[in-house]
C-alpha cells in the first residue's frame, strides 16, 4: 500500500469511528430523556419504572384536590375510569386545572406509591383531551361496556 493510501485509509476510518460515536452519544442522550405515557391502571400494575420520570395522565376525581394551608402544594386523585392513583404536586397549578377534566402529569413515584409530579399540564379547551388520555379511557370503557364508541 503507498502512503497516499495508507494516510485515505486512515482519515476514512477515524471519520467512521467518529461518527459511530456521534451517533452512539446523540442514540444514548435521547434514550435517557424519553419519558413514557402510562395511565393510572398501568401504574397501579407496576408497569411504570421506579426512578425514571414518566407520564401519568386521566381525568382528576370530583372532590379529590386537597391543598395544603399557607403552602402551594396539592394533592389529587386521577383516574381513567378503572383505577384511581394520588398525585402530589408542589407549585402553581394551571389556570385550567379543575376537577372532572383531563390533565398529564410528568413525575415519578414515590415508596407509597403515589406519582411526585414535577409538572401538571391542563388541557386548553372544554373539547380537548390529551390523545394518550383518551384512547386509554376508551379502551378501560370498551372493556367494561360502559361507554359505546361514538363514531
Amino acid at each position: 500500500m503507498t502512503p497516499a493510501r495508507k494516510k485515505r485509509m486512515t482519515l476514512i476510518g477515524v471519520l467512521i469511528l467518529g461518527t459511530a460515536l456521534a451517533v452512539g452519544l446523540i442514540l444514548k442522550a435521547m434514550n435517557e430523556n424519553v419519558m413514557f405515557f402510562f395511565s393510572p391502571t398501568q401504574v397501579m400494575a407496576g408497569e411504570a419504572p421506579k426512578n425514571k420520570l414518566f407520564r401519568v395522565g386521566g381525568m382528576v376525581v370530583e372532590g379529590s384536590v386537597v391543598r395544603v394551608p399557607n403552602s402551594v402544594k396539592v394533592q389529587f386523585d386521577l383516574t381513567d375510569n378503572a383505577k384511581i392513583i394520588t398525585v402530589e404536586y408542589e407549585g402553581i397549578l394551571p389556570d385550567l386545572f379543575r376537577e372532572g377534566q383531563g390533565i398529564i402529569a410528568n413525575g415519578r413515584l414515590d415508596a407509597k406509591g403515589n406519582v411526585i409530579a414535577d409538572e401538571v399540564l391542563a388541557k386548553h379547551d372544554e373539547n380537548y383531551m390529551p390523545p394518550e388520555v383518551a384512547a386509554t379511557m376508551q379502551r378501560v370503557a370498551d372493556k367494561d361496556g360502559s361507554i359505546k364508541n361514538k363514531m
